[in-house]
């Protein structure tokens, strides 16, 4: 066979084997009835003293007709929702974040799933286990637990062939973080010498309006550490995406564009897997996304392993403490990701947070970040109009070389360098210190994309400052543009139009003239879908940059007009008046 066809029988093996991982149907009810027996202190073989004792139940209803018992746990932050089917998370809602709708609370957890914690072993009769399949007795009984201004816990146990598998979770009061202990008593007695995975399934639930889907799907992902690397999977241009990393995995974790739910290891796995599947197209509102983030840990021992749950907003301030989880954040290609987010980290995020903590609005907050980094930036700025400016005082030289030299560009070019070596004008300074801008333009570009900060944030007329500024909706669709108008994209493109315009020179030929309407004209297509508050930036960035170019360029033609100007004589010695005396008839007559 040929490499092609080699290469389609690889793919399509893969593909049916993630289908059958992801598609393969429950496990028959014989195993589950076998595990949910009626459960009693003499079935339990307790290895170590400090277990805790299964209280005493009634005999068990089938599997098949007994509802699964909820436990609901309210903190200050947030409400989750436990099942005893699997001792699983089944739901987590934020209870100061929500929905695009600004009433809905965000959920971190999909519902379609049977639960997003699970663990995966193979039994000694080489059986496959998932533990949501598995009925857990919880401790205390109890369907409401409150951890709001104490820490709480919840145990789940289960007996298994002849071990016991132990689930302790711990909430506490003003953290998106919870504990998880993870305990196995006489683990070869329902599991291999192989160990177990643990698995978070599911993708984290859409949190933003519907008619922005593609952008939000964009943003999705599974995420995972492996020695000092993050990598991840994303399903905006492939429906399905598998990854492996192996050694030293501290953490696997997916996201939606501002949340993410996150299971930190503190002893490292030897591997992670993350599987994705997508249902429709990006663009689609009904589009589903899934992912299976699992680590393999081996064989346990003795003591219970030890792992951290994050479930909550990616704000940089809340999530530092966890090493590399902030690496799921997006901030673009990675060809720039080296530049962009240093600065982020570095400069942009604590004076926002600083100019946030005295000043309320945020859209007041974005106007003077971005002032202050035009006073930053304020002497290469000066540099390039200064340049700019020499440069438009040459245009009529270089008019009359190409008029000189008409067909010999080899003289033109000779001409040109002596003409700016004999005027002192540097060709490149001009561009040069708008290149050395670009870091900061293209990383603030990202940062204002994903910045948790401004969402839903108001400003003006904009209700959201991490969404579009819709001022008029279309009844018609714009193919690359959307159906609706954006206000602070229009404000941006006309400003970038007035900037322009004080750039050109006399000189500027039509193709000059074009690209000054094209340029906003491009802008108006591509900023109309993105945030409002991206497009509020900018619209200052260009107000403040045509009002120092003004100045600028006034200044400077100040000073050519005094340098032209005639000098006049200056000596230390006043001038004196002639006195013309008047002849009187009586004087200097002879005696």
């Amino acid at each position: 066979m040929d490499r092609n066809t080699i290469t389609a029988v690889i793919l399509i093996t893969v593909i049916m084997v993630v289908y059958m991982m992801t598609m393969s149907p429950p496990p028959p009810e014989e195993q589950v009835e076998e595990i949910s027996e009626p459960v009693t202190e003499e079935q339990i073989a307790v290895p170590d003293s400090t277990a805790y004792p299964l209280p005493a139940a009634p005999t068990p209803l089938p599997v098949s007709i007994r509802p699964a018992r909820q436990i609901t746990v309210e903190t200050d932050l947030y409400t989750a929702r436990l099942s005893d089917m699997g001792a699983t998370l089944k739901g987590f809602e934020l209870k100061e974040y929500f929905k695009y709708d600004q009433v809905s609370p965000v959920q971190l957890i999909d519902s379609t799933n049977p639960g997003a914690i699970s663990l995966g072993f193979q039994s000694p009769g080489a059986r496959n286990i998932d533990t949501r399949s598995i009925r857990f007795v919880q401790r205390d009984s109890t369907d409401t637990v409150n951890a709001i201004s104490n820490p709480a816990t919840v145990v789940f146990d289960a007996v298994i062939g002849s071990g016991r598998l132990q689930l302790t979770y711990t909430f506490t009061p003003g953290e998106y973080e919870i504990g998880l202990a993870i305990a196995h008593y006489n683990a070869t007695g329902f599991q291999t010498a192989e160990g177990y995975e643990l698995v978070w399934n599911g993708a984290v639930p859409f949190s933003e309006d519907v008619h922005y889907r593609k952008e939000e799907v964009g943003k999705v992902g599974a995420y995972a550490r492996s020695g000092n690397d993050v990598d991840g999977i994303t399903l905006q241009g492939d429906d399905l995406a598998d990854r492996t990393l192996r050694g030293n995995v501290s953490w696997i974790g997916v996201k939606n564009k501002y949340f993410g739910a996150v299971i930190l290891a503190d002893e490292p796995a030897r591997e992670a897997e993350l599987l994705g599947e997508r249902i429709g197209e990006p663009d689609d509102p009904e589009v589903q996304i899934d992912f299976r983030a699992s680590m393999f840990v081996g064989a346990p021992d003795e003591s219970p392993d030890i792992y951290r749950l994050y479930l909550g907003p990616l704000e940089y301030q809340k999530i530092r403490q966890y090493d590399g989880v902030y690496g799921m954040v997006d901030y673009g290609w990675d060809a720039f990701e080296w530049m962009t987010r240093p600065l982020a980290i570095a400069v942009f995020i604590p004076v926002f947070g600083f100019l946030s903590s005295m000043i309320e609005s945020y859209g007041l907050v974005i106007i003077l970040f971005c002032l202050l980094i035009k006073i930053v930036l304020l002497p290469l700025t000066l540099s390039s109009y200064k340049s700019m400016a020499k440069m438009r005082e040459l245009q009529p030289k270089m008019q009359a070389i190409k008029e000189k030299y008409p067909d010999n560009p080899q003289k033109q070019q000779e001409a040109t360098i002596k003409m700016y070596r004999e005027s002192g004008t540097n060709p490149l300074g001009a561009c040069l210190p708008m290149l050395l801008q670009y870091p900061i333009i293209i990383a603030l570009w990202q940062f204002l994309q994903q910045s948790i900060e401004i969402r839903q944030q108001g400003f003006l007329w904009a209700p959201d400052l991490s969404a579009p500024d819709v001022i008029l909706n279309l009844p018609f669709t714009i193919p690359f543009y959307g159906d609706f108008v954006a206000g602070f994209t229009i404000l941006m493109g006309l400003s970038m139009i007035v900037q322009m315009r004080l750039q050109a020179t006399p000189a500027s030929g039509p193709q000059a003239k074009i690209f000054m309407y094209m340029m906003p004209a491009m802008i108006f297509v591509i900023f109309n879908r993105l945030p409002s508050g991206l497009s509020l930036y900018y619209f200052c960035y260009n107000v403040f940059a045509a009002a120092q170019q003004q100045f600028i360029n006034r200044s400077m033609k100040k000073k050519t007009a005094e340098e032209k100007a005639p000098a006049k004589k200056v000596t230390g010695i006043k001038p004196v008046k002639r006195v013309t005396q008047k002849k009187h008839p009586g004087r200097n007559r002879p005696k």
